[in-house]
């Protein structure tokens, strides 16, 4: 003999919302600003003596923080990134311009 007990289902009834249901995740809107400011930061890790590449990730990672709020992170490691990239790369320069300016004198010689 079988009994019939009664069950409970975690749906809800029909017409009511189902409070198990979730929701999706909406994905955040960029354009792409912040990420190809991170993007040459850490391309100007190996390219930074050509001056260029950390210059154009500051840019766009200055422009990335006033454009994209929801990736404010990204922007601010390119910003980062790319400046201490492009002060290496100035400090680097001065130095062999002091250097060869010190053995000037020793050139004709």
């Amino acid at each position: 003999m079988t009994t019939a007990t009664p069950t409970s289902s975690q749906q809800a009834a029909f017409g009511e919302p189902n409070p198990y249901a979730t929701t999706p995740a909406t994905a955040a809107e960029t354009s792409g600003f912040s990420i190809a400011s991170l993007v040459l930061g850490l391309v100007s890790i190996v390219a930074a003596s050509t001056f260029f590449v950390p210059v154009a990730g500051l840019v766009l990672g200055i422009m990335a923080l006033k454009r994209e709020p929801a990736s404010r992170t990204m922007a601010i490691w390119g910003i980062v990134l790319n400046s201490v990239m492009l002060a290496g790369t100035v400090l680097v320069g001065l130095g062999f311009a002091v250097f060869g300016l010190a053995m000037l004198p020793f050139a004709f010689v």
